[in-house]
């Protein structure tokens, strides 16, 4: 059985060295799904919680909420810096308090503190979601994830990773043995 959860994200980007509108810098509103299986926890009777989804995967999502994503060849990128430099906002600001923990992988890297993602590819829906189940595929037994922004939309189906040894109080993934919600210890 599959639970879902939906985030919406607010982000601007563009794509450097494409031929049309989409290589000026603009914004969207993004509507991520993420859909996890699982058996039904017969300690809590559902798969996952959807609220326990929601904050596995906001913690690195909120990220990519009203932040600008450009590509890391992207000759914007060292402007926009420079002037996050000189208006003292690039290592972050006190009013700064919507982000999640910095992360670098393969295909991105967050810089929370400037509300900035940098990606090896063009950001575009497909893209999205080969970075978002890069980054939770270890924490969520994700099946598929649907991203739609503006007119666009795609969505990729997953083998689901393995079994993940889940509190019979909570249902939410144990962390060495340990649930981190409730105390729980196997």
């Amino acid at each position: 059985m599959r639970s879902f959860s939906t985030f919406d994200l607010q982000y601007a980007h563009r794509f450097y060295g494409f031929k049309g509108e989409a290589q000026y810098l603009h914004g969207h509103t993004g509507i991520l799904t993420i859909e996890v299986e699982d058996i039904i926890n017969d300690g809590v009777n559902m798969v996952f919680p959807c609220n326990e989804i929601k904050k596995t995967a906001w913690e690195v999502l909120q990220n990519f909420d009203h932040a600008l994503i450009l590509r890391e060849d992207d000759p914007l990128l060292p402007a926009i810096l420079q002037v996050y430099e000189k208006q003292g906002i690039k290592d972050g600001a006190p009013t700064n308090r919507q982000k999640g923990p910095a992360f670098k992988t393969e295909l991105a890297t967050a810089y929370p503190d400037c509300r900035l993602v940098v990606t090896k590819e063009t950001m575009t829906v497909e893209g999205m979601i080969k970075i978002v189940y890069d980054l939770l595929k270890d924490k969520l037994n994700i099946v598929k994830i649907t991203f739609t922004s503006g007119v666009n939309g795609a969505s990729e189906e997953f083998m689901p990773s393995a079994q993940l040894d889940r509190c019979p109080l909570c249902g939410i993934t144990l962390v060495d043995g340990v649930c981190p919600k409730c105390g729980y210890r196997k």
